[in-house]
């Protein structure tokens, strides 16, 4: 260790401070002027920096809780479901439970310890407990080490990772924008598709797989279709055709559609849908279209909990039926489009490891002195 640090504990440079929920049935303890910030809405923010929240407390609602308002400039840590996400408040604030604020004592710079508990995220999570879910407990994250530079010093190491930081959050923005250009455009082709609109039932037969998700396999030799996006293996199939494959609930998230030719098996829940007049369709546009037809699907499936598709909805789905010819020509450029899409995404993921690493590289500079 560099000459002038020294290591020691969060709890010996910091005050922990547990958060806490008041009644939520009570409207006397919410709405008032106290932000109260929890690990959900810490999981959606950009910026490390908050200093508005979704909900907010009373005088009434802190009086009746263990909920404790935080001074500015304090890092807050998720501490459970999950742990790790991090902010700083810029203003006053509490948080629910399932967070650890840490008000830093004169040593150490908040920002310092910021960026510490950012490379340390792996550390904690090994760290907690749980049975249902993991959780990091008061006392453990005060006995957590951590390295303390002269106050000069942590300053320097600061402003040189603001700067590195704020530079890869642009290369991540522009990436991202890079991406959403092209799923944009994408899209747009999928929209623009103009033809005769005719109802699905009239061009394709459909059924469903017969058999429970967990009949998957490790590496059986035919496909198995869920309504999960990946596909799953099995030893036998029940179908030797080209379908579409369509998720008949979203369970594990957004409808989504899959088009297959050969041997292959199908869960309960699955849509096998096969084309009834290959001279009138074809199953590569119907793909497409059937692509398009998602968002329209999520917003017309039905159910409490997890939603699901009526049959009589994917019948009655209208879908533009320009010529044979058009619809090959249609595919042919869908095709290049999503290869296009499919490129950028695959590098997309390429640069975030980059940039992931990159961070973890500086991170481990900084609090071993080499920065």
């Amino acid at each position: 260790m560099k000459n002038g640090w020294r290591k020691t504990t969060i709890g010996e440079v910091c005050e922990v401070v547990n958060g806490g929920t008041p009644k939520t049935g009570v409207a006397a303890y919410w709405d008032g002027p106290h932000r109260w910030i929890t690990p959900a809405e810490m999981g959606k923010r950009l910026s490390p920096c908050v200093d508005e929240t979704e909900r907010t407390l009373t005088d009434l609602g802190l009086e009746n809780s263990s909920a404790r308002l935080l001074p500015p400039n304090s890092v807050i840590l998720s501490s459970r479901a999950p742990i790790g996400h991090l902010v700083i408040n810029a203003v006053p604030m509490a948080t629910n439970q399932g967070c650890k604020g840490l008000i830093p004592c004169g040593e150490i710079e908040y920002k310092f310890l910021y960026y510490y508990l950012i490379g340390a995220v792996e550390l904690l999570n090994s760290l907690g407990t749980g049975a249902t879910f993991k959780e990091l407990s008061g006392g453990k994250l005060k006995d957590v080490s951590i390295p303390v530079a002269p106050l000069p010093e942590q300053r320097r190491i600061v402003g040189i990772l603001d700067e590195a930081f704020d530079g890869i959050a642009a290369a991540k923005a522009n990436a991202d924008k890079n991406l959403q250009n092209a799923r944009d455009l994408f899209q747009s082709h999928l929209n623009a598709v103009d033809g005769k609109k005719v109802p699905l039932g009239e061009l394709v037969n459909i059924t469903t797989g017969k058999l429970d998700a967990n009949a998957a396999v490790a590496d059986g030799q035919y496909p198995f279709f869920t309504c999960s996006r990946e596909v799953y293996a099995i030893n036998e199939h029940a179908f030797d055709c080209e379908a579409i494959l369509l998720a008949g609930n979203n369970a594990v998230g957004d409808f989504n559609v899959k088009h297959y030719e050969g041997k292959f098996n199908a869960y309960q829940r699955t849509y096998v849908i096969t084309v009834n007049d290959k001279k009138r369709v074809l199953y590569r546009f119907l793909y497409y279209q059937m692509l398009r037809s998602l968002k329209k699907f999520k917003e017309q499936s039905v159910g409490a909990g997890t939603k699901f598709l009526k049959l009589g909805i994917i019948n009655n789905l209208e879908i533009a039926l320009p010529s044979v010819a058009e619809q090959e020509r249609i595919a042919t450029e869908m095709d290049s489009l999503l290869e296009q899409t499919d490129r950028l995404q695959s590098i997309y993921q390429q640069k975030l490891a980059a940039l992931d690493a990159l961070k973890k590289s500086l991170l481990d500079q900084a609090f071993t002195g080499q920065m």
